[in-house]
C-alpha cells in the first residue's frame, strides 16, 4: 500500500486493547508516575473519579501504537512525524475487569508524500481522546 491508495474519508483500522491494572502498575514504575489516581482505588474515588484511572499518556501511547502497527501490517514505508490528542474523557479500569481501548482511524488528508490520519478513541463506549491526529510522512 502507498498514501496515492489513500483518498480522504478513508476508514483505514480500528485496533483494540485491553487494559488492566497490571498495565498501570507496569507504566507507572517505567513513567515515575505514580499518582494514586492510576494505582489505588479508594484514591481514585477521593478525587471523585468512578473508580482507577489509566495514565493519559498511557492511552495516547496505545493510540500511537496502534497507528505504528497499522503501518507496519500495511506494508507502508512510513514514519509517524506529528501526533497530538486531547483528552475528553478518562479510562476508566475496574480491578475485575480491566478495560479496553479501541482506536479508529480515517485518512483526513493524503499526498505522495504523507497522510494525515484523524484518530478517535474509545472506552467504556465514552470517547476518551478526540480530536487526536498522526501525520505520518514517506520515509
Amino acid at each position: 500500500m502507498t498514501f496515492a491508495d489513500l483518498a480522504p474519508g478513508d476508514a483505514v483500522f480500528t485496533a483494540a486493547f485491553p487494559v488492566s491494572r497490571e498495565h498501570l502498575a507496569a507504566y507507572a514504575d517505567a513513567s515515575g508516575d505514580h499518582n494514586p489516581i492510576h494505582l489505588d482505588e479508594a484514591a481514585a474515588k477521593a478525587a471523585g473519579l468512578p473508580d482507577v484511572i489509566a495514565h493519559g499518556m498511557f492511552t495516547m501511547g496505545l493510540v500511537s501504537r496502534a497507528v505504528l502497527e497499522w503501518i507496519d501490517g500495511a506494508g507502508i514505508d512510513a514514519r509517524l512525524t506529528e501526533f497530538s490528542a486531547r483528552f475528553a474523557k478518562p479510562v476508566v479500569v475496574p480491578a475485575e475487569t480491566g478495560a479496553i481501548v479501541e482506536v479508529e482511524a480515517k485518512v483526513r488528508k493524503a499526498d505522495d508524500d504523507s497522510v494525515e490520519l484523524a484518530l478517535t478513541a474509545y472506552s467504556g463506549g465514552e470517547k476518551v481522546l478526540v480530536p487526536s491526529r498522526a501525520t505520518l510522512t514517506r520515509s
